[in-house]
């Protein structure tokens, strides 16, 4: 009767990954569909609980095991053949990783199934009949060995004992080699005689423990031979060598050695396997037939086979020889020879080295699982296991050597849609071998993300009249998520305009683009504006969607013409009566009318088109139609005109209409509304007031360009005479005191003007003008004086001090200048401070010998100057200099001194009292200033008009 048991053992729970270990139990060959038990059910887990609990393989499966997905029901999916899947292990398990989800939670499932073995082979020897030489002196309890019965079973099924048939000379004994297998020998427990009997026939049968036992047996034919005197003895029946498993070929093993004292060559030895013994110790062992010396002769590999016994046995080269045997246990020793394997298996996955999760999972999510090995023992088999590559995840321990992959926080693919890890295991050898495997975690998308508009809202305008199926705008929603979940359709949320229609009858979406179009005309007079929403939705499940507001205006356009609707018209015109004694300025009619549209397209304005007479004059804004003279009888009984109303879109519609005033007996009312007449075309210039602030602050700004223009070229000049006034017509040699009496003011010891090479003193400097500048002034200050020029010469005054004082202006009567009935100067106020200046002259010469001046600005400086100072008077003549400098006055010098070796330098100079200051204060007119100018005029006139002013 086929049965299945099961039991499970948890083994850890960790946050939303839980770990079990289950195991369960199977036979080999029970029939396909045979359950072996139910994960749902040991674990706990109710299916009707969470309609979504199943239950999946995280590794790929052959078909040996099957699965349901709903409750995790394991059962055989084809027969199961326990030798051929596990050979000669003592244990043969089915392990596997089941994932179960429920609750929201993620359950790792580590499955072993035993499969148990059943009775279904029966032992086997490797031959069906053995021949064996004995001789007649064998000595009692003399050992033989068989050839071992082979069976695929293990346990109690595999072979158990070991039997022979009937005989008085011989029995079987069984004992358990080092690899756990039964072996048998034949014991001689009486005495041969080759003279009684020389054959013996035995039947060995090797019998299993199964239920039934099953059994097999062997022939052993046994020939007694004639006595020889010895036989080789080995000096030890059994041994036991190690050999370490990366010896290389042809390494010596072991040495075996047996004496036979017999002399000639029935004291030779020789050396062999015993006869029958393993294909594999034929294999991978050689024995030297002389020496006995037994060397490897292939490769061993401890995670292999561990151990090998080898039966050695020993003849002599004389006749009728009886071998002797030996056993030799030969253990394989493990060395670290073999990295650490990893293999990962991750949770979900369509690729090798890649595992997938959602990035809605949970943290402490269970992503793949890591299983270690090495083949190793000992310590060269113990593995250390670490992951690098990001925080975001972490080892966990499951079972045994195997690892969890687990999230350490919540993940999110926007963000990072990919990692890159690395499982290092490395052994505890020496030295230690290390495994390194790369593996990527990919993130995949959850429907996490809305698609997102650009804008909140957007403003849209159309043209009223448009066409039909125009385009209008486009609308662009993103969303982050990828595949189907980022796939964004647009659509129009169901709403309805003021009139109440559909707004899917206005508008429509293209739900791939989002571009929006028309679907009528718009009249603006009807609808002016439109608000609707447009959605947009991807294709996730659930799907997410978002919204935006589409304002959409209708812009007006000029298609309506403006209508008169007063006066009331009909067929186009209309009658109004007019008194009989209207004056002028007589409000005849005021028009009204009206445009659909709006904005500037419905201000209208009223003309007269047709007024023969010119009677009636209108106001374009108000439509006021007024009488422009008075009625008389002249003008008829009707007066008719055509009148017009224009709007001001950029192509005008206009309307118009005939009025005809009939002249009524009716006479105008006191209180009749009298509109007094305009200007020119009967419009009054009105003017904007932004018009006048624009134009006023124009006016502003030139003026102010005009100041700074002005201030510009003042402070120029001002920098121009300033730079003239320190440099001067005399360049920068400085001026000496002027002689008291008599001394010329241009030659002398004293002079003005002297050679370069003369060195002249300064009498005084003044330290406080910004710019360099020397002023040399007299020891005394003397008080203000005028400079007067002309055409030709330029009247230089100086102060000196000086006791023979002369009047500039003599009235003639031979007075002084303080008893002159004609000076300007008296006594009084002469300790004021007076106005000193240093005068410069920029003047022109030209070929002819004119003598030009210029006027110059000359600087002066404010001086306190006692009555009684002394001046004099020098006429200069000024050479023509457009630049005056230093540099250019001495060359103009220079020339000047050869004019002088043919004709003597004329200098004039006068000398005199200063008037007094008080004179200046009482008459600061330009009388005061012409006279005393003209008098110095004449002076320096009559004095020169005995000499040539072009001599120099």
């Amino acid at each position: 009767m086929k049965f299945y048991c099961s039991y499970f053992m948890l083994l850890c729970m960790i946050f939303n990954v839980s770990c079990t270990t289950t195991k369960y139990v199977t036979y080999e060959e029970d029939a396909p569909g045979t359950e072996i038990g139910n994960l749902s059910q040991d674990l706990k887990i109710d299916p009707a609980e969470d309609p979504e609990t199943s239950f999946k393989f995280i590794q790929k499966m052959n078909s040996i095991i099957r699965m349901r997905q709903i409750d995790g029901l394991l059962t055989v999916g084809e027969v199961v053949d326990r030798e051929q899947l596990c050979h000669r292990s003592p244990q043969c398990l089915i392990t596997f990783d089941v994932v179960a989800f429920s609750k929201e939670k993620f359950q790792l499932i580590h499955v072993e199934i035993e499969v148990k073995d059943i009775n279904d082979h029966s032992p086997q020897f490797t031959r069906n009949e053995t021949h064996l030489d004995i001789s007649e002196n064998a000595i009692l309890n003399s050992r033989f060995p068989l050839d071992v019965a082979v069976d695929h079973d293990v346990g109690v099924n595999y072979v158990q004992s070991y039997h022979i048939s009937h005989t008085n000379h011989f029995v079987v004994e069984v004992s358990t080699r080092e690899d756990g297998e039964k072996s048998a020998e034949l014991v001689l427990i009486k005495t041969l005689d080759r003279e009684t009997e020389e054959f013996y026939t035995i039947e060995v049968t090797a019998t299993d423990g199964g239920t039934p036992a099953k059994s097999g047996s062997t022939t052993v034919y046994i020939r007694v031979l004639d006595f020889n005197d010895n036989s080789p003895t080995f000096e030890h029946k059994s041994l036991k060598v190690e050999l370490s498993e990366d010896s290389p070929v042809s390494s010596r093993v072991l040495k075996v050695h047996a004496f036979d004292p017999d002399a000639g060559i029935n004291g030779e030895v020789v050396y062999g396997f015993v006869e029958g013994s393993p294909s594999e110790v034929t294999r991978v062992f050689q024995i030297d037939l002389i020496t006995g010396e037994v060397t490897l002769k292939d490769s061993v590999d401890y995670e292999t086979k561990k151990s090998y016994e080898l039966h050695i046995q020993a003849s002599n080269l004389g006749a009728n020889s009886v071998s002797s045997s030996c056993r030799a246990i030969v253990d394989i020793v493990d060395v670290n020879d073999n990295a650490p394997e990893i293999s990962i298996k991750p949770m979900t996955s369509t690729s090798d080295g890649v595992a997938f999760i959602t990035e809605s999972a949970a943290e402490e999510s269970f992503v793949a699982l890591i299983s270690t090995s090495d083949a190793d023992s000992g310590p060269n088999g113990y593995v250390r296991t670490r992951l690098e590559g990001h925080e975001h995840f972490k080892l966990q321990q499951a079972y045994s050597d195997t690892f969890m992959i687990v999230t350490t926080t919540t993940l999110d693919r926007e963000a990072i849609p990919e990692y890159n890890l690395t499982v290092i295991s490395e052994d505890l050898g020496t030295p230690p071998f290390k495994t390194v495997k790369h593996y990527t975690i990919r993130i995949t998308d959850e429907n996490d993300n809305a698609p997102m508009f650009s804008k909140a809202s957007y403003d849209v305008s159309v043209i009223e009249n448009n066409i039909p199926g125009s385009y209008m705008t486009m609308v662009v929603a993103r969303d982050l998520d990828v595949g189907k979940n980022g796939k964004v359709s647009y659509s129009l949320i169901d709403s309805k305009t003021a009139d109440g229609s559909p707004i899917s009858t206005f508008v429509s979406i293209d739900p791939h683009s989002g571009s929006l179009y028309t679907l009528r005309s718009f009249n603006f007079e009807t609808l002016n504006e439109v608000e609707f929403a447009v959605k947009a939705s991807d294709k996730g499940f659930p799907p997410l969607s978002s919204t935006t507001l589409i304002q959409l205006r209708v812009v007006d356009e000029n298609d309506n013409f403006p209508y008169f609707t007063y006066p009331v018209l009909r067929n186009n015109s209309a009658d109004v009566p007019i008194p009989f004694n209207a004056h002028s300025g007589y409000l005849a009619l005021r028009l009204t009318a009206q445009d659909e549209d709006s904005g500037v397209n419905s201000e209208l304005n009223f003309h007269i088109l047709e007024d023969d007479a010119k009677r009636f004059s209108i106001d374009e804004n108000s439509g006021e139609i007024v009488l422009k003279r008075k009625l008389t009888a002249s003008y008829g009984d009707v007066l008719q005109i055509t009148i017009s109303v224009v709007d001001n879109g950029r192509q005008p519609l206009s309307s118009t209409a005939t009025v005809r005033f009939v002249v009524t007996d009716t006479g105008a009312q006191e209180d009749q509304v009298v509109i007094l007449l305009r200007s020119k075309n009967e419009e009054t210039l009105e003017f904007d007031v932004w018009t006048a602030l624009i134009i006023g602050f124009a006016g502003c700004c030139v003026l102010l360009l005009a100041a700074i223009i002005i201030l510009t070229l003042t402070c120029t000049i001002k920098q121009r005479r300033r730079n003239f006034a320190r440099d001067g017509m005399y360049g920068s040699t400085p001026l000496s005191k002027n002689n008291p009496v008599g001394s010329n003011i241009y030659s002398g010891p004293n002079a003005f003007l002297r050679n370069e090479g003369d060195s002249m003193q300064p009498l005084y400097e003044d330290k406080s003008l910004d710019f360099e500048e020397k002023l040399f002034l007299p020891c005394k200050p003397f008080e203000q004086t005028f400079l007067w020029r002309d055409e030709k010469y330029c009247l230089e005054r100086s102060g000196t001090s000086n006791t023979d004082q002369q009047s500039v202006k003599d009235s003639g009567k031979g007075d002084s200048d303080f008893n002159d009935s004609d000076s300007d100067i008296s006594g009084a106020a002469l300790k004021r401070d007076l106005t000193t200046f240093q005068p410069l002259a920029r003047v022109q010469f030209n070929t002819a010998g004119d003598w030009k001046s210029k006027a110059h600005v000359i600087q002066t400086r404010n001086m306190h100057v006692p009555p009684g100072s002394a001046y004099t008077i020098g006429f200069v003549p000024v050479y023509n200099t457009t630049h005056v400098s230093s540099h250019s006055w001495r060359e103009s010098h220079s020339k000047t001194n050869m004019l002088n070796t043919q004709r003597p330098v004329q200098t004039f100079s006068r000398t005199g009292t200063l008037p007094s200051y008080s004179a200046h204060q009482t008459r600061r007119g330009t009388t005061g200033v012409e006279e005393q100018t003209e008098t110095v005029k004449d002076a320096f006139l009559a004095s020169a008009s005995s000499e040539d002013a072009t001599t120099f």
